[in-house]
Protein backbone atom coordinates (compact mmCIF):
# COMPACT_ATOMS: atom_id res chain seq x y z
CA UNK A 1 0.00 0.00 0.00
CA UNK A 2 1.18 3.50 -0.73
CA UNK A 3 2.05 5.85 2.07
CA UNK A 4 -0.45 8.57 2.88
CA UNK A 5 0.96 11.95 1.98
CA UNK A 6 -0.19 15.05 3.83
CA UNK A 7 -0.32 18.08 1.58
CA UNK A 8 -0.35 21.45 3.38
CA UNK A 9 -1.39 24.71 1.73
CA UNK A 10 1.26 25.56 -0.82
CA UNK A 11 1.69 26.96 -4.32
CA UNK A 12 2.04 25.00 -7.50
CA UNK A 13 2.18 26.31 -11.03
CA UNK A 14 0.15 25.17 -13.95
CA UNK A 15 1.14 25.31 -17.58
CA UNK A 16 0.18 28.99 -17.74
CA UNK A 17 2.43 29.88 -14.78
CA UNK A 18 -0.50 30.92 -12.60
CA UNK A 19 -0.02 30.33 -8.87
CA UNK A 20 -2.64 27.87 -7.57
CA UNK A 21 -3.17 27.29 -3.86
CA UNK A 22 -3.68 23.69 -2.72
CA UNK A 23 -5.59 23.08 0.55
CA UNK A 24 -4.47 20.64 3.22
CA UNK A 25 -5.46 16.99 2.91
CA UNK A 26 -4.28 13.71 4.39
CA UNK A 27 -4.69 11.95 1.02
CA UNK A 28 -2.60 12.06 -2.13
CA UNK A 29 -3.44 14.64 -4.79
CA UNK A 30 -1.96 15.59 -8.16
CA UNK A 31 -0.49 12.10 -8.57
CA UNK A 32 -2.66 10.32 -11.16
CA UNK A 33 -2.86 10.46 -14.95
CA UNK A 34 -6.04 11.51 -16.73
CA UNK A 35 -6.36 7.90 -17.89
CA UNK A 36 -6.55 6.60 -14.33
CA UNK A 37 -9.12 9.27 -13.49
CA UNK A 38 -11.07 8.22 -16.58
CA UNK A 39 -11.06 4.64 -15.33
CA UNK A 40 -12.29 5.76 -11.91
CA UNK A 41 -15.17 7.61 -13.59
CA UNK A 42 -15.92 4.68 -15.90
CA UNK A 43 -15.86 2.26 -12.96
CA UNK A 44 -18.51 4.43 -11.33
CA UNK A 45 -20.94 4.38 -14.25
CA UNK A 46 -20.29 0.75 -15.27
CA UNK A 47 -20.73 -0.66 -11.81
CA UNK A 48 -23.27 -3.35 -11.02
CA UNK A 49 -25.98 -0.69 -11.08
CA UNK A 50 -25.86 -1.17 -14.88
CA UNK A 51 -27.62 -4.50 -14.41
CA UNK A 52 -30.66 -2.65 -13.09
CA UNK A 53 -31.21 -0.15 -15.89
CA UNK A 54 -33.22 -2.50 -18.10
CA UNK A 55 -35.80 -2.72 -15.33
CA UNK A 56 -35.40 0.68 -13.65
CA UNK A 57 -35.11 2.85 -16.79
CA UNK A 58 -36.24 1.01 -19.89
CA UNK A 59 -39.37 -0.68 -18.48
CA UNK A 60 -40.94 2.58 -17.12
CA UNK A 61 -39.97 4.62 -20.22
CA UNK A 62 -40.29 2.13 -23.09
CA UNK A 63 -38.14 2.03 -26.21
CA UNK A 64 -38.52 5.64 -27.30
CA UNK A 65 -38.37 7.24 -23.88
CA UNK A 66 -35.60 4.95 -22.66
CA UNK A 67 -33.27 5.33 -25.65
CA UNK A 68 -33.80 9.08 -26.03
CA UNK A 69 -33.59 9.55 -22.26
CA UNK A 70 -30.28 7.73 -21.91
CA UNK A 71 -28.71 9.62 -24.80
CA UNK A 72 -29.95 13.00 -23.53
CA UNK A 73 -28.83 12.16 -20.00
CA UNK A 74 -25.36 11.38 -21.37
CA UNK A 75 -25.07 14.72 -23.17
CA UNK A 76 -26.51 16.78 -20.31
CA UNK A 77 -24.35 15.00 -17.75
CA UNK A 78 -21.18 15.60 -19.77
CA UNK A 79 -22.04 19.30 -19.98
CA UNK A 80 -22.75 19.59 -16.24
CA UNK A 81 -19.60 17.71 -15.23
CA UNK A 82 -17.51 19.82 -17.60
CA UNK A 83 -18.78 22.98 -15.86
CA UNK A 84 -17.63 21.65 -12.49
CA UNK A 85 -14.27 20.52 -13.91
CA UNK A 86 -13.61 23.96 -15.40
CA UNK A 87 -14.15 25.60 -11.98
CA UNK A 88 -11.56 23.39 -10.29
CA UNK A 89 -8.97 26.18 -10.05
CA UNK A 90 -11.35 29.12 -9.96
CA UNK A 91 -10.05 32.11 -8.02
CA UNK A 92 -6.47 30.85 -7.89
CA UNK A 93 -7.27 27.99 -5.53
CA UNK A 94 -7.52 24.29 -6.29
CA UNK A 95 -10.91 23.09 -5.00
CA UNK A 96 -10.28 19.44 -4.15
CA UNK A 97 -13.67 18.91 -2.52
CA UNK A 98 -17.16 19.71 -3.78
CA UNK A 99 -17.97 21.62 -0.61
CA UNK A 100 -14.77 23.67 -0.95
CA UNK A 101 -15.86 24.87 -4.38
CA UNK A 102 -19.40 25.73 -3.25
CA UNK A 103 -18.10 27.47 -0.12
CA UNK A 104 -15.59 29.52 -2.11
CA UNK A 105 -18.29 30.76 -4.49
CA UNK A 106 -21.25 31.20 -2.13
CA UNK A 107 -19.94 31.26 1.44
CA UNK A 108 -20.04 29.08 4.60
CA UNK A 109 -23.75 28.21 4.49
CA UNK A 110 -23.41 26.76 1.01
CA UNK A 111 -20.31 24.90 2.17
CA UNK A 112 -22.35 23.15 4.88
CA UNK A 113 -25.37 22.48 2.64
CA UNK A 114 -23.20 21.00 -0.10
CA UNK A 115 -21.40 18.86 2.47
CA UNK A 116 -24.73 17.41 3.62
CA UNK A 117 -26.08 16.85 0.09
CA UNK A 118 -22.91 15.19 -1.10
CA UNK A 119 -22.53 12.84 1.82
CA UNK A 120 -26.19 11.84 1.70
CA UNK A 121 -25.68 11.15 -2.00
CA UNK A 122 -22.55 9.05 -1.49
CA UNK A 123 -23.95 7.23 1.54
CA UNK A 124 -27.07 6.16 -0.34
CA UNK A 125 -25.02 5.09 -3.34
CA UNK A 126 -22.97 2.91 -1.00
CA UNK A 127 -26.11 1.46 0.57
CA UNK A 128 -27.12 0.43 -2.93
CA UNK A 129 -23.70 -1.11 -3.57
CA UNK A 130 -23.95 -3.28 -0.46
CA UNK A 131 -27.42 -4.41 -1.55
CA UNK A 132 -26.09 -5.28 -5.01
CA UNK A 133 -23.13 -7.20 -3.58
CA UNK A 134 -25.49 -9.11 -1.28
CA UNK A 135 -27.83 -9.91 -4.17
CA UNK A 136 -24.88 -11.24 -6.18
CA UNK A 137 -23.78 -13.54 -3.35
CA UNK A 138 -27.34 -14.78 -2.86
CA UNK A 139 -27.66 -15.44 -6.61
CA UNK A 140 -24.57 -17.67 -6.41
CA UNK A 141 -26.01 -19.52 -3.43
CA UNK A 142 -29.37 -20.09 -5.17
CA UNK A 143 -27.61 -21.57 -8.20
CA UNK A 144 -26.36 -24.43 -6.02
CA UNK A 145 -28.84 -24.63 -3.12
CA UNK A 146 -32.29 -23.17 -3.65
CA UNK A 147 -33.49 -24.17 -0.19
CA UNK A 148 -34.26 -20.65 1.11
CA UNK A 149 -32.20 -21.38 4.23
CA UNK A 150 -29.99 -18.32 3.71
CA UNK A 151 -31.81 -14.99 3.47
CA UNK A 152 -30.71 -11.86 1.62
CA UNK A 153 -29.81 -9.95 4.83
CA UNK A 154 -27.20 -12.61 5.63
CA UNK A 155 -25.52 -12.10 2.27
CA UNK A 156 -25.70 -8.33 2.67
CA UNK A 157 -23.87 -8.72 5.99
CA UNK A 158 -21.15 -10.78 4.27
CA UNK A 159 -20.84 -8.15 1.54
CA UNK A 160 -20.55 -5.36 4.10
CA UNK A 161 -17.76 -7.25 5.90
CA UNK A 162 -15.84 -7.69 2.64
CA UNK A 163 -16.19 -3.97 1.85
CA UNK A 164 -14.91 -3.15 5.32
CA UNK A 165 -11.81 -5.31 4.92
CA UNK A 166 -11.06 -3.67 1.56
CA UNK A 167 -11.55 -0.17 3.00
CA UNK A 168 -9.06 -0.93 5.78
CA UNK A 169 -6.46 -2.24 3.33
CA UNK A 170 -6.68 0.60 0.76
CA UNK A 171 -5.84 3.92 2.47
CA UNK A 172 -6.93 6.39 -0.23
CA UNK A 173 -8.26 6.77 -3.76
CA UNK A 174 -4.90 6.95 -5.52
CA UNK A 175 -3.85 3.69 -3.82
CA UNK A 176 -6.43 1.73 -5.82
CA UNK A 177 -3.88 1.39 -8.64
CA UNK A 178 -4.08 -2.14 -10.02
CA UNK A 179 -7.48 -2.66 -8.40
CA UNK A 180 -8.96 -0.40 -11.07
CA UNK A 181 -7.67 -2.88 -13.64
CA UNK A 182 -9.32 -5.75 -11.79
CA UNK A 183 -12.50 -3.69 -11.48
CA UNK A 184 -12.57 -3.09 -15.23
CA UNK A 185 -12.05 -6.81 -15.88
CA UNK A 186 -14.90 -7.74 -13.53
CA UNK A 187 -17.18 -5.09 -15.07
CA UNK A 188 -16.53 -6.27 -18.62
CA UNK A 189 -17.02 -9.88 -17.51
CA UNK A 190 -20.49 -9.52 -16.00
CA UNK A 191 -21.64 -7.10 -18.69
CA UNK A 192 -20.43 -9.36 -21.51
CA UNK A 193 -22.09 -12.38 -19.91
CA UNK A 194 -25.33 -10.49 -19.29
CA UNK A 195 -25.34 -9.23 -22.88
CA UNK A 196 -24.59 -12.64 -24.41
CA UNK A 197 -27.08 -14.61 -22.32
CA UNK A 198 -29.79 -11.97 -22.84
CA UNK A 199 -29.17 -12.11 -26.59
CA UNK A 200 -29.50 -15.89 -26.56
CA UNK A 201 -32.68 -15.74 -24.48
CA UNK A 202 -34.13 -13.05 -26.73
CA UNK A 203 -33.52 -15.07 -29.89
CA UNK A 204 -35.26 -18.13 -28.41
CA UNK A 205 -38.09 -16.27 -26.67
CA UNK A 206 -41.57 -15.61 -28.11
CA UNK A 207 -42.59 -11.98 -28.85
CA UNK A 208 -42.17 -9.77 -25.78
CA UNK A 209 -44.48 -7.14 -24.34
CA UNK A 210 -42.84 -3.72 -24.46
CA UNK A 211 -45.83 -1.74 -23.22
CA UNK A 212 -45.31 0.41 -20.13
CA UNK A 213 -46.97 -1.42 -17.22
CA UNK A 214 -49.25 0.03 -14.55
CA UNK A 215 -52.18 2.41 -14.28
CA UNK A 216 -52.05 5.94 -15.63
CA UNK A 217 -51.21 7.36 -12.19
CA UNK A 218 -48.53 4.79 -11.44
CA UNK A 219 -46.98 5.39 -14.88
CA UNK A 220 -46.59 9.07 -14.07
CA UNK A 221 -44.71 8.30 -10.87
CA UNK A 222 -42.57 5.53 -12.36
CA UNK A 223 -41.65 7.77 -15.31
CA UNK A 224 -40.54 10.54 -12.96
CA UNK A 225 -38.61 8.01 -10.88
CA UNK A 226 -36.93 6.66 -14.02
CA UNK A 227 -35.79 10.18 -14.92
CA UNK A 228 -33.96 10.33 -11.58
CA UNK A 229 -32.36 6.96 -12.36
CA UNK A 230 -31.23 8.38 -15.71
CA UNK A 231 -29.15 11.12 -14.14
CA UNK A 232 -27.99 8.78 -11.39
CA UNK A 233 -26.54 6.50 -14.10
CA UNK A 234 -23.90 8.95 -15.34
CA UNK A 235 -22.89 11.04 -12.35
CA UNK A 236 -20.66 10.39 -9.36
CA UNK A 237 -21.46 13.42 -7.20
CA UNK A 238 -17.75 13.64 -6.32
CA UNK A 239 -16.06 15.02 -9.43
CA UNK A 240 -13.84 17.57 -7.57
CA UNK A 241 -12.55 14.79 -5.31
CA UNK A 242 -11.62 12.66 -8.32
CA UNK A 243 -10.14 15.67 -10.13
CA UNK A 244 -8.00 16.36 -7.05
CA UNK A 245 -6.01 13.19 -7.78
CA UNK A 246 -5.18 14.30 -11.35
CA UNK A 247 -1.79 15.72 -12.25
CA UNK A 248 -1.45 19.23 -13.67
CA UNK A 249 -2.82 20.68 -15.83
CA UNK A 250 -5.78 19.50 -13.77
CA UNK A 251 -8.58 21.03 -15.84
CA UNK A 252 -7.28 19.86 -19.19
CA UNK A 253 -6.52 16.36 -17.90
CA UNK A 254 -9.91 16.07 -16.23
CA UNK A 255 -11.66 17.00 -19.45
CA UNK A 256 -9.80 14.15 -21.16
CA UNK A 257 -11.06 11.81 -18.43
CA UNK A 258 -14.63 13.04 -18.89
CA UNK A 259 -14.49 12.59 -22.66
CA UNK A 260 -13.27 9.04 -22.07
CA UNK A 261 -16.09 8.38 -19.60
CA UNK A 262 -18.84 9.77 -21.83
CA UNK A 263 -17.65 8.13 -25.06
CA UNK A 264 -16.02 4.73 -24.63
CA UNK A 265 -17.21 4.44 -21.04
CA UNK A 266 -20.95 4.63 -21.74
CA UNK A 267 -21.05 2.01 -24.51
CA UNK A 268 -21.19 -1.03 -22.18
CA UNK A 269 -24.00 0.62 -20.20
CA UNK A 270 -26.03 1.19 -23.36
CA UNK A 271 -25.41 -2.35 -24.59
CA UNK A 272 -26.57 -4.05 -21.39
CA UNK A 273 -29.58 -1.77 -20.78
CA UNK A 274 -30.91 -2.09 -24.33
CA UNK A 275 -30.21 -5.81 -24.71
CA UNK A 276 -31.84 -6.67 -21.39
CA UNK A 277 -34.99 -4.79 -22.34
CA UNK A 278 -35.05 -6.29 -25.84
CA UNK A 279 -34.74 -9.83 -24.48
CA UNK A 280 -37.30 -9.65 -21.65
CA UNK A 281 -39.54 -6.66 -22.40
CA UNK A 282 -41.41 -5.24 -19.46
CA UNK A 283 -40.61 -8.37 -17.44
CA UNK A 284 -36.92 -7.39 -17.17
CA UNK A 285 -35.90 -7.65 -13.53
CA UNK A 286 -34.13 -5.08 -11.40
CA UNK A 287 -31.06 -7.34 -11.36
CA UNK A 288 -30.56 -8.60 -14.90
CA UNK A 289 -28.61 -11.72 -13.94
CA UNK A 290 -31.80 -13.00 -12.28
CA UNK A 291 -33.50 -12.95 -15.69
CA UNK A 292 -30.86 -14.66 -17.85
CA UNK A 293 -30.59 -18.40 -18.50
CA UNK A 294 -27.31 -20.19 -19.09
CA UNK A 295 -24.69 -22.57 -17.71
CA UNK A 296 -24.39 -22.53 -13.94
CA UNK A 297 -20.65 -21.88 -14.01
CA UNK A 298 -21.08 -18.87 -16.32
CA UNK A 299 -23.75 -17.31 -14.12
CA UNK A 300 -21.65 -18.06 -11.03
CA UNK A 301 -18.63 -16.29 -12.52
CA UNK A 302 -20.80 -13.30 -13.53
CA UNK A 303 -22.26 -12.94 -10.03
CA UNK A 304 -18.89 -13.29 -8.34
CA UNK A 305 -17.56 -10.61 -10.72
CA UNK A 306 -20.44 -8.36 -9.67
CA UNK A 307 -19.61 -8.90 -6.02
CA UNK A 308 -15.89 -8.19 -6.42
CA UNK A 309 -16.36 -5.12 -8.65
CA UNK A 310 -18.91 -3.70 -6.24
CA UNK A 311 -16.39 -3.86 -3.39
CA UNK A 312 -14.00 -1.69 -5.43
CA UNK A 313 -16.72 0.69 -6.61
CA UNK A 314 -18.01 1.27 -3.08
CA UNK A 315 -14.52 2.26 -1.97
CA UNK A 316 -14.44 4.97 -4.65
CA UNK A 317 -17.71 6.50 -3.50
CA UNK A 318 -16.77 6.23 0.18
CA UNK A 319 -13.38 7.91 -0.33
CA UNK A 320 -14.61 11.52 0.26
CA UNK A 321 -15.85 10.46 3.71
CA UNK A 322 -12.57 8.70 4.42
CA UNK A 323 -10.59 11.75 3.27
CA UNK A 324 -12.63 14.05 5.52
CA UNK A 325 -12.09 11.86 8.59
CA UNK A 326 -8.40 11.15 7.90
CA UNK A 327 -7.69 14.86 7.43
CA UNK A 328 -9.74 15.92 10.46
CA UNK A 329 -7.94 13.51 12.80
CA UNK A 330 -4.47 13.91 11.28
CA UNK A 331 -4.00 10.41 9.89
CA UNK A 332 -0.62 10.80 8.20
CA UNK A 333 2.46 8.78 7.35
CA UNK A 334 2.59 5.05 6.71
CA UNK A 335 -0.72 3.34 6.08
CA UNK A 336 0.57 0.39 8.15
CA UNK A 337 1.35 2.47 11.24
CA UNK A 338 -0.54 1.06 14.25
CA UNK A 339 -2.45 4.31 14.90
CA UNK A 340 -3.46 4.71 11.24
CA UNK A 341 -4.46 1.07 10.83
CA UNK A 342 -6.50 1.00 14.04
CA UNK A 343 -8.19 4.28 13.04
CA UNK A 344 -9.31 2.78 9.72
CA UNK A 345 -10.55 -0.36 11.45
CA UNK A 346 -12.71 1.60 13.88
CA UNK A 347 -13.89 4.52 11.75
CA UNK A 348 -14.27 2.92 8.34
CA UNK A 349 -15.54 -0.26 9.93
CA UNK A 350 -18.16 1.74 11.82
CA UNK A 351 -19.22 3.65 8.71
CA UNK A 352 -19.69 0.44 6.74
CA UNK A 353 -21.51 -1.25 9.63
CA UNK A 354 -24.17 1.50 9.55
CA UNK A 355 -24.29 1.30 5.74
CA UNK A 356 -24.75 -2.48 5.87
CA UNK A 357 -27.50 -2.34 8.50
CA UNK A 358 -29.55 0.10 6.42
CA UNK A 359 -28.95 -1.98 3.27
CA UNK A 360 -30.20 -5.13 5.00
CA UNK A 361 -33.20 -3.35 6.51
CA UNK A 362 -34.41 -1.70 3.25
CA UNK A 363 -33.10 -3.68 0.25
CA UNK A 364 -35.17 -1.86 -2.41
CA UNK A 365 -32.40 -1.10 -4.88
CA UNK A 366 -34.48 0.61 -7.58
CA UNK A 367 -36.06 2.95 -5.06
CA UNK A 368 -32.65 3.94 -3.71
CA UNK A 369 -31.47 4.81 -7.21
CA UNK A 370 -34.48 7.08 -7.74
CA UNK A 371 -34.33 8.77 -4.34
CA UNK A 372 -30.58 9.35 -4.57
CA UNK A 373 -30.97 10.90 -8.01
CA UNK A 374 -33.76 13.14 -6.76
CA UNK A 375 -32.43 14.56 -3.51
CA UNK A 376 -28.74 14.79 -4.26
CA UNK A 377 -27.66 14.01 -7.83
CA UNK A 378 -30.04 16.57 -9.37
CA UNK A 379 -29.00 19.40 -7.00
CA UNK A 380 -25.27 18.60 -6.95
CA UNK A 381 -24.65 17.79 -10.58
CA UNK A 382 -27.13 19.99 -12.42
CA UNK A 383 -28.56 22.77 -10.26
CA UNK A 384 -25.36 23.70 -8.41
CA UNK A 385 -23.10 23.15 -11.43
CA UNK A 386 -25.03 25.55 -13.63
CA UNK A 387 -25.60 28.16 -10.93
CA UNK A 388 -21.99 28.10 -9.73
CA UNK A 389 -20.83 28.59 -13.29
CA UNK A 390 -23.23 31.52 -13.65
CA UNK A 391 -21.88 33.17 -10.50
CA UNK A 392 -18.24 32.46 -11.30
CA UNK A 393 -18.28 33.35 -15.00
CA UNK A 394 -21.30 35.65 -15.19
CA UNK A 395 -19.44 38.66 -16.54
CA UNK A 396 -17.95 36.62 -19.36
CA UNK A 397 -21.17 34.93 -20.50
CA UNK A 398 -23.49 36.15 -23.24
CA UNK A 399 -27.19 36.67 -22.50
CA UNK A 400 -27.96 33.48 -24.42
CA UNK A 401 -25.50 31.48 -22.32
CA UNK A 402 -26.94 32.93 -19.11
CA UNK A 403 -30.46 32.02 -20.22
CA UNK A 404 -29.33 28.46 -20.96
CA UNK A 405 -27.83 28.00 -17.50
CA UNK A 406 -30.87 29.53 -15.78
CA UNK A 407 -33.12 27.19 -17.79
CA UNK A 408 -31.11 24.25 -16.46
CA UNK A 409 -31.32 25.49 -12.88
CA UNK A 410 -35.13 25.90 -13.03
CA UNK A 411 -35.80 22.72 -15.01
CA UNK A 412 -33.72 20.47 -12.78
CA UNK A 413 -35.05 22.16 -9.67
CA UNK A 414 -38.60 21.19 -10.65
CA UNK A 415 -37.49 17.70 -11.66
CA UNK A 416 -35.68 17.22 -8.36
CA UNK A 417 -38.80 17.93 -6.32
CA UNK A 418 -41.02 15.78 -8.56
CA UNK A 419 -38.54 12.88 -8.54
CA UNK A 420 -38.21 13.00 -4.75
CA UNK A 421 -42.00 12.73 -4.35
CA UNK A 422 -42.13 9.84 -6.83
CA UNK A 423 -39.27 7.99 -5.14
CA UNK A 424 -40.80 8.34 -1.68
CA UNK A 425 -44.07 6.99 -3.06
CA UNK A 426 -42.25 3.97 -4.50
CA UNK A 427 -40.56 3.30 -1.16
CA UNK A 428 -43.92 3.58 0.63
CA UNK A 429 -45.51 1.12 -1.81
CA UNK A 430 -42.65 -1.37 -1.52
CA UNK A 431 -42.65 -1.06 2.26
CA UNK A 432 -46.23 -2.38 2.26
CA UNK A 433 -45.19 -5.45 0.30
CA UNK A 434 -41.98 -6.20 2.21
CA UNK A 435 -41.14 -6.25 5.90
CA UNK A 436 -37.95 -4.86 7.36
CA UNK A 437 -34.93 -7.07 6.58
CA UNK A 438 -36.93 -8.57 3.72
CA UNK A 439 -35.65 -11.51 1.68
CA UNK A 440 -36.22 -10.14 -1.82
Amino acid sequence: MDDVVSTRPTKVYDDQSIAIEIPETAHQISSDSWFQAGFVLTTGINSAYVLGYSGAVMVPLGWVGGVVGLILATIISLNANALIAMLHEFGGKRHIRYRDLAGFIYGPKAYSLTWVLQYVNLFMINVGYVILAGQALKAVYVLFRDDNAMKLPYFIAMAGFACGVFAICIPHLSALGIWLGFSTFFSLSYMAISFALSLRDGIKAPPRDYSIPGSDISRVFTTIGASASLVFAFNTGMLPEIQATVRQPAVRNMMKGLYFQFSVGVLPLYAVAFMGYWAYGNEAEGYLLNSVHGPVWVKTFANISVFLQTVVALHIFASPMYEFLDTKYGIKGSALAVRNLSFRVMVRGGYLTVTTLLAAALPFIGDFMSLTGAISTFPLTFILANHMYLVAKGNKLTSLQKSWHWLNVILFGVMSVAAAVAALRLIAVDSKHYSIFADI
